[in-house]
């Protein structure tokens, strides 16, 4: 089990409340466990609330989509006494979202305070387990042997300078690596002071979405590695970040001339650089030769999941809200997320089909509220892990955040 959250995915997964002023939602599934047999009936209690107190009075907006096409709407006005109810039944393997508004005078969604519309969003699933994914590519594992190919032809030279660390007892270092794929790894490294060798369990942590300097991470008897999906400057002013992100990473990774091949898609340097980082981590005289762990959220966890799928010395995954899961459950009609329309060049990076590959323990999360990350391509590379595995799944909760007190359960297979 997890003991705590890497930097880098606290950063990404710290704890929302659906707030605009006073007002936020609570909302339940009448089902805790929110896993239901097809056609059977599903509730949901959705209650507006304003400093944590049912409030009346309010115009309701909510709507049902599904994996199933369908989709209803509806409007209520809020009650100081009764939750909005909705039901609805879902008839093949898939998840419903339940959505619902508050609207202002006009008739438009009310904002939070970071300009986010003031929503539950919600959902519940069916028959979880039948969920899968189209056809891989045939030719998945012949991809995958000459890009480890490309990378060895690259020799393992890294250059490291210590830099200031906030806390006295580690080092901090500033690391590039040597890759293929156009540029180098990049990260900060840190470690105990005066560890001995072989003495240290390892963790690489990957970042999400964005163009951002790492922040180093510290953790007892841990040799730590963060690094940034680019291959760019670690702790650089906001201004160089912003320059690359409106320019030459503009819309990284969503660019259909690139994602039309596999070998040009950007996720590709991204993932030679993924296996680099945990190369040199494995070449540090500090490092046990036992425990290597990868961690991280979204983007983050899209690259940890590969990572434990294309090094065997890795020995444990933790993904939170992995993005990119099920590119091709598009093909078939399922909710989409915030991703890269779906090319088959991109089905050799999908989590869901590196999945089958990874020999460690691996935990998950997911928001049945979250549709930058949809549940169902969670929940389809659960499935598709062979080895020990665990996946909790919070009511309510979006990519942003979890609601406090929300409705949680898990499933697992050792």
């Amino acid at each position: 089990m997890l003991k705590r959250l890497t930097a880098a995915a606290a950063l990404l997964f710290s704890s929302a409340v659906l707030y605009a002023g006073t007002l936020s939602f609570k909302g339940d599934c009448e089902k805790p466990r929110a896993v239901f047999e097809p056609g059977e009936k599903m509730v949901f209690k959705i209650q507006l609330l304003e400093d944590d107190k049912p409030v009346a009075g309010k115009k309701l907006k909510w709507t049902r989509s599904g994996d199933d096409k369908k989709t209803e709407n509806g409007e209520a006005v809020s009650s100081a006494t009764e939750p909005l109810i909705v039901t609805t039944t879902l008839e093949q393997p898939g998840f419903v979202r339940i959505l619902v508004s508050v609207l202002d005078e006009t008739g438009k969604p009310l904002k939070t305070d970071k300009g986010r519309d003031l929503a539950f969003d919600g959902g519940a699933g069916v028959r979880l387990e039948r969920l899968e994914s189209i056809p891989e590519p045939k030719d998945f594992d012949a991809f995958w042997a000459k890009q480890k190919a490309k990378l060895a032809a690259v020799p393992l030279k890294a250059t490291v300078t210590e830099v200031p660390s906030k806390n006295p007892a580690f080092q901090v270092f500033d690391v590039k690596v040597d890759c293929a794929g156009g540029k180098p790894v990049s990260g900060y490294l840190t470690k105990p002071k005066d560890a001995a060798p072989k003495s240290l369990q390892a963790q690489v942590n990957f970042m999400g979405y964005g163009v951002a300097s790492p922040n180093p991470d510290t953790a007892p008897k841990t040799l730590s590695f963060t690094v940034n999906a680019h291959g760019i400057e670690n702790g650089r002013d906001a201004d160089y970040y912003k320059k690359l992100y409106d320019g030459e990473l503009r819309s990284y990774a969503f660019k259909p001339a690139e994602n039309a091949d596999p070998e040009t898609a950007y996720f590709n340097g991204m993932m030679l650089r993924v296996m680099r980082a945990l190369e040199f981590v494995k070449s540090q005289p500090e490092w046990n030769g036992k425990t290597l762990i990868v961690a991280g959220g979204s983007q983050g966890g899209l690259q940890a999941i590969n990572a434990a799928a294309l090094d065997p010395d890795v020995t444990k995954c933790f993904v939170y809200k992995p993005w990119c899961c099920d590119l091709g459950g598009l093909t078939l009609g399922r909710l989409r997320g915030w991703r890269p329309e779906y090319t088959e060049a991109l089905a050799y990076y999908d989590p869901v089909n590196q999945a089958k590959r990874i020999k460690c323990e691996t935990v998950i999360t997911a928001g049945l509220g979250d549709y930058t990350c949809p549940p169902s391509g969670v929940t389809i590379l659960y499935n598709n892990i062979k080895a020990p595995k665990r996946i909790e799944y919070t009511q309510g909760a979006t990519h942003g955040g979890n609601p406090p007190g929300a409705q949680k359960f898990t499933i697992e297979a050792k």
